[in-house]
């Protein structure tokens, strides 16, 4: 199989502008997070899908592949579709910008799922162990069957617990990998009720019959959607590169 990652990278975040070009120990963020992506070895070809000229030169600096995105697209999944449209490739990963420390066996366990050909896409869940987080609407939970195929996506506590007994809940870890030809085909159909319902766009996917394989992980991301989260990133790699 070709595998390739795609990294979405819009610069204007409504919660953190310009977080993506700020300044993480010595490189922007984008660059961390193409740099730890190219580091896991994995991949056939990365490149970074932005609308925004610092982003796309920081990344040509580090002798890095960039795709200027020509369209207004409202999700990151959209704006890798433009992207990959004219790229050869089995399988696509899509990676998230704003996480600096990409993990090699997280990205291993989603390109291995598609050992199986009836796979067509793949995301990440993991163990929540703060029940803070079980209620949290930001947190998104996913219940699988028993081969881990997702049964559902939800805002809300799934499963919801009648008497006594205490389930393992999961939180999706917002990574996806798709076949090429199931993301360019993806991204061309209307939203679905219950994506509209709760402003989770992998639903779209379960309402059109699409079976998600979810990989356990245990590892926790770094992600960056505030000043704050851009502290504690920079803490991270203050510890680790001792």
């Amino acid at each position: 199989m070709k595998i390739v990652a795609m990294i979405p990278a819009r610069y204007g975040a409504t919660r953190f502008p310009g977080k993506l070009t700020s300044d993480l120990c010595g490189k922007p963020v984008i660059v961390r997070t193409y740099l730890s992506t190219m580091a896991t070895g994995l991949f056939d070809k990365v490149i970074v899908v932005t609308d925004h000229r610092q982003i796309a030169e920081q990344i040509e600096q580090e002798g890095g592949e960039v795709f200027f995105s020509q369209k207004a697209h409202e999700s990151g999944s959209d704006r890798i579709a433009e992207a990959v449209a004219d790229v050869e490739a089995d399988v696509v990963v899509n990676v998230q910008g704003d996480e600096p420390f990409q993990d090699k066996e997280s990205l291993s366990g989603l390109v291995q799922a598609f050992e199986d050909k009836s796979v067509k896409v793949a995301s990440l869940m993991r163990k929540i162990e703060d029940d803070v987080d079980v209620i949290n609407p930001n947190s998104v939970k996913v219940v699988v069957d028993k081969e881990n195929f997702a049964l559902y996506f939800s805002r809300c506590p799934i499963p919801f617990v009648r008497d006594k007994y205490q389930p393992d809940y999961y939180r999706h870890i917002g990574v996806y990998a798709y076949t090429k030809q199931l993301l360019l085909a993806y991204t061309n159909w209307e939203k679905t009720m219950l994506e509209k319902a709760e402003m989770l766009e992998q639903l779209r996917l379960l309402e059109n019959g699409i079976r998600i394989k979810m990989v356990e992980t245990t590892h926790e991301a770094v992600a960056i959607d505030t000043k704050a989260d851009l502290d504690r990133a920079i803490a991270f790699y203050q510890r680790n590169s001792q």
